[in-house]
């Protein structure tokens, strides 16, 4: 049980990681991407729950349906920030700048939770800044506006990610499926009047790999992800699931170089480290607290 949950978790993460190579693949604004990913993705979702005929708890969703609708109106236009920012800068860059949310999250935590911050963790958000800056490309490009734009807005997808986070802490018990069937629809519905106001649909000429690659993000990326993930973390080691967690950004930065043959300098790599480990180490010292 325990090999086959740690299969199903790193097999999610790696999913996860290729969202970026997909994205550049689709030629679609990135709204309309996360709209369709959040209605496909919870279509494909609640098609699992009731095949295996797992019972949906609607009293627990409905006693958290404000906070639950919120969380899932910021994870929508997290996505749209996100891959805005792969159209920008690199995937890795994006990818590494939007793995600043555990530090955001950490960092915000003495104003919203009243916890004090230590000198690891108080260490970890310089070393995590200080690895944004480099990643970005400012170090040994200088400002380049696309480099820069595609950083600044990785790093505001990581701000949202953050506050979904955030905002999950406050849900209390509501499971993992329900939650994520609720913040999926949420996202498609938040994002929906924006795709109206900012789409030109008269330019779209949807051609049918395209249209499937689309369906392919909201099934694979989305819908498949989550079930593994969610169907995995409960049988796994609170440090197990941080430490594999990271296999996502490291899969971006690995696809990054050899499928877009995008170039990783030597500020990107230290920019990397940096991030990645103060991440890990916070996340995971956060984690032991916690078992």
């Amino acid at each position: 049980m325990k090999n086959k949950a740690l299969f199903s978790l790193i097999a999610s993460m790696a999913i996860f990681g290729t969202v970026g190579i997909f994205r550049r693949y689709i030629p679609f604004s990135s709204g309309l991407i996360a709209f369709s990913r959040g209605i496909i993705g919870a279509v494909f979702i609640i098609l699992f729950l009731c095949i295996t005929k797992r019972p949906f708890d609607f009293a627990k969703v409905k006693n958290a349906f404000v906070p639950l609708f919120i969380s899932g109106a910021l994870m929508g236009f997290n996505w749209v920030l996100l891959f805005e920012a792969y159209s920008y800068t690199s995937v890795a860059t994006a990818t590494l700048c939007y793995y600043t949310a555990p530090i955001i999250v950490i960092a915000a935590s003495p104003f919203i939770f009243g916890e004090k911050l230590g000198i690891k963790k108080i260490f970890c958000v310089i070393a995590a800044f200080c690895g944004m800056v480099a990643v970005s490309g400012v170090l040994s490009t200088g400002f380049s506006f696309a480099e820069t734009k595609g950083a600044l807005l990785g790093l505001g997808a990581a701000v949202l990610y953050a506050s979904v986070v955030i905002t999950n802490k406050k849900l209390g018990d509501v499971p993992a499926f329900e939650r994520t069937v609720i913040q999926l629809f949420a996202s498609a519905a938040a994002i929906f009047p924006y795709v109206l106001l900012t789409e030109d649909f008269s330019v779209l000429k949807p051609g049918t790999v395209s249209i499937s690659m689309l369906i392919f993000v909201g099934i694979a990326h989305t819908g498949l992800a989550y079930v593994l993930y969610f169907g995995s973390i409960g049988s796994l080691k609170a440090q197990t699931a941080a430490i594999f967690s990271y296999i996502d950004p490291v899969t971006a930065i690995i696809l990054s170089g050899t499928v877009l043959n995008e170039k990783i300098g030597a500020s990107e790599m230290i920019g990397a480290v940096l991030i990645l480990g103060s991440a890990f180490i916070s996340e995971l010292s956060e984690k032991k607290t916690k078992v």
